[in-house]
């Protein structure tokens, strides 16, 4: 059983930068990867990035450029490292170790943590 544990949300302003982490209890990005998704009240939950065990970094289009993901394995530990954020960044944040490669749907993700909540003030 993986378990994850969301930090580093918080309330920021527009323009301004957060960086989450996501700690697992076990290696949980050897197969394939681990990625990042995030929801607001009322809609889907979304991709935002994730990281496969290739290397290759796979980011939605609205945080390409202003978004880095990455990991380090010696503390089995997952970054999201959010530049110039905006008022539609604002939702809770999830980490979660997918079952496939290469998805982006929340359906082929198997374990996730609690969620970090990010709100971005205008």
């Amino acid at each position: 059983q993986v378990q994850l544990e969301e930090s580093g949300g918080g309330l920021v302003q527009a323009g301004g930068s957060l960086r989450l982490s996501c700690k697992a209890s076990e290696r949980a990005f050897s197969r394939y990867g681990m990625g990042w998704f995030r929801q607001v009240p009322g809609k889907d939950r979304e991709f935002v990035a994730a990281t496969w065990s290739s290397g290759v970094t796979t980011y939605a289009d609205s945080v390409k450029g202003r978004f880095t993901i990455s990991t380090d394995n010696t503390k089995n530990t997952m970054y999201l490292l959010m530049n110039g954020l905006k008022s539609e960044d604002t939702a809770a944040y999830y980490c979660a170790v997918p079952s496939a490669a290469w998805s982006k749907h929340r359906y082929d993700y198997r374990y996730w943590g609690q969620g970090t909540q990010v709100t971005v003030s205008s």
